[in-house]
């Protein structure tokens, strides 16, 4: 049975209520039901259970499990835990043989029944509470543009004595040469894989597949293309949503299209820098704040129609930047990313126009409800739940404390003299540089209780463990430089 054929229609109907979660389940034949939620770091994780026991009792009660096993949460001596089933977030898995319907949850402590601090989507929910409270805004809206590699092969192994990686992609320049079955070319260069054609793109199909599913798990897709980068690179861009919501469809469109990418013989690879040479992967956030229905960021005078408290917001997102990166680009190879070229966003600046300024503002449209910014140096490592609310944290400490950001820049960066690029400050050069600033640059992130102290010391501890295992092995490049000296 095909990817495509396995996509149910109309299953995805909004859900709000319990009754409507039953109603789905037995309109669409379900047989199991995945309980599922996020780690601290934002991955998704799951269990299910026979549809038998799916009632009004299970969004009550909730379903045990044991936290302890769970990367970022509990110790083994307080393990117990508990998921709250949201049935807003039902819908029919569209790839899986087996009709079944997923449910994410939240996290709460047994007993006191207390949200536990450490569950990304709690603090989510804490980000958007505050931003009501503050008096600011009542919504912030969230897009991200999620990219990624579509691989044929990727292969690794790490040992003491050993470590390597291949990957292979039928679009891979490397294959242009290659004897034995028909070699029919098409392959892009690399850094000019953006919007070919078919027989070029060989992944129109496979996208298109990836879409049809997305869409029936409830998520609106807005485009689908491939990316600059040459063997694979894609992007599927999906509608925007506030904030817990998008985190939410981020974590189910990870799952939808590595999914449909398995099913077809292929893998999907969220790595910012999987390859060198080439253009790394981002997810570009773009973000805004609203009033009543009105956007707070429009100003038809102001600089790309920006008002007073989107300028001001930037100039918070960019006091923080540092700080934000350690949640938003996340892992060691998200600075492999961040260098110059690859139209990489590494300066800590705005503009209507350079791409390599990590706040850009779009100008396709210019309606009132279509102004936003749109910071471009986070990836699809991330765990979305805590860098949007590290974000708008961010924002909203510069809309409080009118921060004025340095003035826009929309000359070429690269173009211009030492002594003007000398005054544009720059993202991080590695997680390490990330951490340290997280470890400076905290206070803002406990505004409203949103961020604990406690959640921030276990990100630390987690991040600054991995990043000397990658320290502590030796790297085959290397080998290249000096295993003859």
């Amino acid at each position: 049975m095909t990817t495509l054929e396995r996509i149910p229609s109309g299953v995805a109907a909004p859900t709000t209520t319990v009754s409507d979660v039953l109603s789905l389940a037995r309109e669409a034949g379900v047989l199991i039901v995945d309980l599922r939620f996020v780690d601290l770091p934002g991955q998704a994780q799951h269990f299910s259970i026979p549809v038998k026991d799916l009632g009004e009792d299970l969004f009550i009660d909730g379903i045990g499990f044991d936290g302890s096993s769970i990367r970022g949460f509990q110790h083994i001596h307080e393990s117990d835990m508990l998921l709250m089933p949201d049935p807003t977030t039902a819908y029919v898995d569209p790839t899986l043989e087996i009709p079944t319907l997923i449910l994410s949850c939240d996290v709460v402590e047994p007993g006191s029944r207390e949200p536990y601090s450490r569950d990304p989507r709690y603090i989510a929910r804490k980000a958007e509470r505050y931003l009501t409270e503050s008096g600011i805004a009542t919504t912030s809206f969230w897009g991200p543009e999620v990219e990624f590699y579509i691989f044929d092969s990727l292969r690794f192994e790490t040992s003491g004595h050993k470590s390597m990686y291949e990957i292979d992609s039928d679009e891979g320049i490397w294959n242009s040469g290659r004897n034995g079955t028909a070699n029919l070319a098409h392959r892009p260069r690399p850094k000019e894989g953006y919007f070919p054609v078919p027989p070029m793109d060989t992944l129109q199909d496979l996208r298109s597949q990836m879409v049809l599913a997305l869409q029936a798990s409830g998520i609106d897709v807005e485009v689908q293309h491939h990316e600059v980068g040459g063997p694979g690179q894609s992007e599927i861009d999906i509608r925007y949503g506030t904030l817990v919501e998008t985190a939410d469809r981020v974590l189910r469109y990870k799952y939808i299209v590595k999914q449909v990418a398995h099913a077809a013989g292929k893998t999907v690879t969220f790595m910012p820098k999987p390859l060198f040479g080439d253009n790394g992967s981002g997810m570009h956030t773009h973000q805004s704040l609203w009033k009543d229905g009105t956007n707070l960021f429009y100003d038809e005078k102001g600089y790309a129609l920006l008002s007073d408290t989107a300028r001001w917001y930037i100039g918070g997102l960019l006091k923080h930047a540092k700080a934000v990166l350690a949640f938003a680009a996340p892992t060691t190879n998200s600075y492999r990313r961040l260098v110059p070229g690859y139209e990489a966003p590494i300066n800590l600046v705005y503009s209507q126009r350079n791409r390599s300024a990590c706040i850009r503002i779009p100008t396709y449209f210019t309606t009132p409800g279509a102004r936003r910014l749109e910071f471009r140096s986070p990836d699809p490592t991330c765990n979305p739940y805590l860098s949007f609310s590290a974000q708008l944290l961010a924002g909203l400490d510069g809309v409080i404390n009118k921060i004025e950001p340095p003035a826009p820049v929309d000359a070429d960066i690269y173009e211009l003299s030492a002594e003007e690029k000398a005054g544009i400050a720059g993202t991080p050069g590695s997680l390490e540089e990330a951490l340290d600033a997280l470890e400076a640059d905290q206070e803002f992130l406990y505004r409203g209780d949103v961020f604990t102290k406690d959640v921030v010391d276990a990100w630390l501890d987690f991040k600054r463990a991995g990043a000397k295992e990658v320290q502590l092995r030796p790297h085959p490049y290397e080998f290249y430089l000096y295993s003859e000296m």
